[in-house]
């Protein structure tokens, strides 16, 4: 349903750290710079979704969105843990430990960046 998802980072090297280091952890690659003007990153594959963190257009500071989260998904509950562990170790802050899931059978976490947007993680198991 969608082709991307973009947010924007108040430090782009800082954000870039902290995705490199959590989406490694669910198979998600690393695609480097994606354009210099604005710069951002890219992340993931055409054909699956990709993931896109940038400095603002307007030059103003980003923000997050109140009551949006970005989820990504997991293969197991150790990617699960793994991510997390990487958001904390990479600039994260906790939302959620890794815990069952209001959807039975799924293990889930969010962290905020650190720009402060939400993002998470799910694994069915």
């Amino acid at each position: 349903m969608y082709f991307h998802v973009m947010v924007g980072a108040t430090n782009l090297e800082a954000s870039k750290s902290f995705y490199d280091a959590t989406l490694a952890t669910i198979g998600i690659p690393s695609k480097g710079k994606f354009r210099e003007q604005p710069s951002a990153y890219m992340y993931g594959d055409p054909a699956t979704g990709l993931f896109f963190i940038s400095d603002t257009l307007d030059g103003k500071p980003a923000t997050h969105a109140n009551g949006g989260t970005i989820m990504f998904k997991a293969a197991t509950k150790d990617q699960v843990d793994a991510w997390y562990a990487a958001g904390l170790a990479n600039g994260g802050t906790s939302e959620d430990a890794p815990a069952p899931a209001p959807i039975p059978g799924a293990t889930a976490a969010r962290l905020r960046d650190p720009t402060g947007n939400k993002i998470g993680v799910i694994a069915f198991v």
